[in-house]
């Protein structure tokens, strides 16, 4: 097969695929926004805390 044909046949399939997902998607309402922001920001707090501590434990012991 041609490599121009390859390319186009994947660029096509991934817009396919792409619009497909768009269509199934939904936006979060209000409840399931908030509950993914608190996860989220659980979640980014407890690796910043686990960061600093390994740094500070690199500091003080080597």
């Amino acid at each position: 097969m041609d490599p121009q044909v390859q390319k186009t046949s994947r660029v096509k399939r991934f817009i396919k695929e792409t619009l497909r997902v768009l269509r199934i998607t939904k936006k979060p309402d209000r409840t399931e926004y908030m509950s993914l922001v608190k996860v989220t920001g659980i979640g980014i707090l407890i690796i910043g805390a686990l960061g600093f501590v390994l740094h500070l434990v690199k500091q003080l012991f080597f």
